[in-house]
């Protein structure tokens, strides 16, 4: 899952490959921002057809983050 969020953050935000870690904080450490983050989550749920619980996007602040939702929230 840490790949696909990898890709996903390099192809779609244009994050820095080298700065993705799934200790990186997605606002300080990669720079995204809210809106960056709504269209990460939108491609998400587009690529890997899963729905992400708006109220849940709270909990987002590393990319381990979302790679540990994902997993346990797949279908």
């Amino acid at each position: 899952m840490f790949e696909k969020i990898k890709e996903i953050l390099i192809s779609e935000l244009q994050v820095e490959e080298d700065l993705i870690t799934m200790d990186a904080a997605l606002a300080s450490d990669l720079g995204v921002n809210s809106l960056e983050l709504a269209e990460l989550i939108l491609v998400v749920e587009d690529k890997l057809d899963i729905e992400i619980n708006e109220d849940d996007l709270h909990k987002f602040i590393t990319v381990g983050d979302v790679v540990k939702y994902l997993e346990d929230n797949a279908k």
